[in-house]
């Protein structure tokens, strides 16, 4: 998770056709428009800064791990599909997209006092906020940080150590992992926010297909396309001893597993932002028997290319999609669904 962005990685997605975007003109920007249009979180350890959304023009600047750069312009290529990655315009240079997450600085919430008894789904609403283990012998100590639209299984209500109302979380990783985050910081999912998408739809005509090649999937209803998107699935051989594979494999499976939120990593208790460490990876559909899945991505902005470690990773949005979308349906209050579901195939 700790890579910098360089002009090598840029220059390898020529083959998506984002080359010829550094040599259109730039849109005028007057005193009156340099106004910030968003804010976009740094997810890897460095980041550098470009003169101009070119990666052979000079590097100019750095920016560090979970800083917040505020952009002024989202440079996108209107041939490519939406969530290609793109330049960012900001005050001191260019941003390449590759290692940002684009995030609401400004979302507090108002936290409620009591929880449903089977858990409620909550949804971190700040660039990112800590996590805290309140231990009888220790106190209050931190634990992960928690990044923005990561979903969350909250069991309860306390008060936190600054006398305001925080959420327990319960991590599925773990019965006895349980940590706490301000109220403030986490949206409450609503039910109607995860009622299925054309459930009307027979289960024999639904599919979803994943080239590889292309990094693109396909969601299909009979013969017509209701999602097109880029993903970012596999990459061979960065597992290291590990026995499980991680590239993402070809062949024809059924969706076995849904599960709003997933910890994913090494497993540790830890406070290291650095850790291979992922809580709360929204919207998982497990496939293959090795744990690989369709879920939404919070550590990267670079899809139409690999970069997990087997699993088909995809913009928030469309993961939520993906699973309201996909059979089996998931009841609201369901940690785990399982069952024999939507096709999934996946080829080269």
């Amino acid at each position: 998770m700790a890579k910098k962005i360089s002009r090598r990685d840029i220059l390898q997605l020529a083959s998506l056709g984002l080359g010829t975007l550094a040599f259109r003109p730039l849109s005028p920007l007057t005193v009156g428009e340099f106004r910030p249009i968003g804010v976009v979180r740094i997810t890897v350890a460095h980041t550098d800064v470009f003169e101009k959304p070119d990666v052979n023009s000079p590097i100019i600047g750095t920016f560090a791990r979970d800083k917040l750069v505020s952009i002024l312009e989202e440079m996108k290529d209107p041939e490519l599909l939406p969530n290609a990655p793109h330049w960012y315009r900001i005050r001191t240079g260019f941003l390449y997209s590759m290692y940002t997450q684009r995030v609401d600085d400004r979302h507090l919430n108002k936290p409620v006092y009591w929880v449903h008894d089977e858990g409620t789904l909550g949804e971190i609403s700040v660039p990112y906020t800590r996590a805290y283990l309140n231990n009888p012998l220790y106190g209050w100590t931190p634990v992960y940080r928690l990044y923005y639209k990561s979903v969350h299984w909250i069991t309860d209500v306390d008060q936190g150590p600054d006398g305001k109302s925080w959420y327990q979380i319960s991590d599925e990783s773990d019965d006895n992992l349980k940590y706490y985050v301000p109220g403030q910081h986490i949206r409450l999912i609503k039910s109607e926010e995860l009622t299925p998408i054309s459930p009307q739809i027979p289960w024999e005509e639904k599919r979803i297909e994943v080239n590889l090649t292309t990094q693109e999937c396909r969601a299909h209803e009979s013969d017509k396309v209701v999602l097109h998107t880029l993903i970012s699935s596999g990459i061979p051989g960065i597992g290291g001893d590990s026995p499980i594979p991680t590239y993402t494999p070809t062949g024809r499976y059924n969706i076995q597993v849904k599960m709003p939120s997933k910890h994913m990593g090494d497993g540790r208790v830890t406070d290291k932002i650095e850790a291979y460490e992922l809580p709360g990876v929204p919207w998982c559909c497990f496939f293959d028997q090795t744990g690989v899945a369709f879920h939404g991505t919070y550590w990267h902005d670079n899809f139409g290319r690999r970069m997990s470690h087997g699993c088909v990773n995809m913009t928030m949005e469309d993961a939520k999609w993906l699973y309201r979308w996909s059979l089996p349906e998931a009841n609201f209050f369901e940690w785990e669904k399982r069952g024999y579901g939507t096709q999934v195939i996946v080829h080269t």
